[in-house]
Formats: structure tokens, sequence, C-alpha cells
């Protein structure tokens, strides 16, 4: 099983402004975000290797606040994937009416869940999140970082890293430009 994180950052390292919101993701002002993808913004424009890599995948897992996220778009492009949310406050009962059905809410350990998971046969684990992502590196289960820096600095937000107990290290296995001004570089888990 792999599990992999596939996310965007601002150059100085944040995942979302403090408030959660993603606007800073437009590469023109004046430029509309697809709501449920938001590295994607017309048809006709690069999505940056995200399509390919989702349909790669058999599982998604997310946290509380990406699922919030996704949620209030009122859209679900997770369809033929098996979604996890993992969260410790939320319960089957809190889910979105027109999500019923679509996704379990557990409330693991990324260890033990990386465990039901393999054992239930996952292949491809896409794992989505600020602090979900945090965990499950603190945990030694990600064996793949794509990051995609996109140009802008925030100056504040909430970070995509945070403490960890010792270092991870990670393998460079390439890095690719967009005349966007993105930058996406792909990582793999030295272990």
């Amino acid at each position: 099983m792999k599990i992999s994180v596939y996310i965007a950052t601002s150059l100085d390292g944040f995942i979302a402004r403090s408030d959660g919101g993603l606007d800073w993701l437009q590469h023109d002002p004046g430029e509309k975000v697809d709501s449920h993808d938001p590295f994607k913004t017309e048809p006709d424009i690069e999505d940056y290797g995200f399509n390919p890599f989702f349909q790669s995948i058999d599982t998604m897992v997310m946290g509380r606040g990406t699922y919030e996220f996704v949620a209030d778009t009122g859209q679900w492009i997770y369809e033929g994937k098996r979604t996890i949310v993992l969260s410790s406050t939320l319960s089957e009962g809190d889910i979105a009416k027109h999500l019923a059905g679509k996704i379990e809410v557990l409330s693991a350990e990324p260890a033990d869940l990386a465990k039901k998971l393999q054992a239930e046969g996952a292949e491809r684990v896409y794992v989505d999140g600020g602090v979900t992502i945090q965990r499950f590196l603190r945990a030694g289960l990600v064996d793949e970082l794509i990051v995609s820096r996109m140009p802008v600095l925030l100056g504040s937000g909430i970070s995509l890293f945070g403490d960890l107990d010792a270092d991870i290290h990670f393998e460079h296995i390439e890095t690719r430009g967009y005349p966007s001004g993105l930058v996406q570089s792909r990582y793999a888990a030295i272990r």
C-alpha cells in the first residue's frame, strides 16, 4: 500500500489562510477557481497532474476541516473512491445529507487506520488536510509527497508542516515548473 500527499502551498508554506480561505490559489485575481478542484481554473488550463494522480488512488482519507470545505461546496468529486473522514469529534449523523452513504467517519490513529486499510486491500491512499497530513507524517506513514508551491506569500495561515519528533527524510524525485509560476516537486520517503 502506498500513502501519498498531493497539496498546494504558498511560497511560505501555508495551505490556507488562517480562516481556511483558499482564494490565493487563483493564478490571476480575476480568474475563477473551480471549487471542487482548486488546482484547475478552466477546462483548458493545466491541472498540474492532479487528475492522473487522483485516478490512480482507490482510497481518500481527509480530516474534518477538509471534509467541511468539501461538504460546503455542494459537490462530490470523490465518486468511486472509498472516502474516510478521520475525526474524533464528527459522527455519521453529522454528515451532510448529500454525502450520506458516500463517506465513512472514523476516529483512529493513523497507524491503526493504515493497518486496517491494508488488511482491506487498499493499494493507493491519498491523505489530505493539514492536521491529518501532519499526523500521518509524524507516524512515518507518508510514502510520497507531491507539493505544489504557488507564487504567492501569505505571511500567515495554516502551515502544511508541524512539529516532528524526529527528522523525516525524503528523496527528491522530480520538480516541474509551469507557466503560471507554480512549481511542483515530488518526493519519496526514505525508509
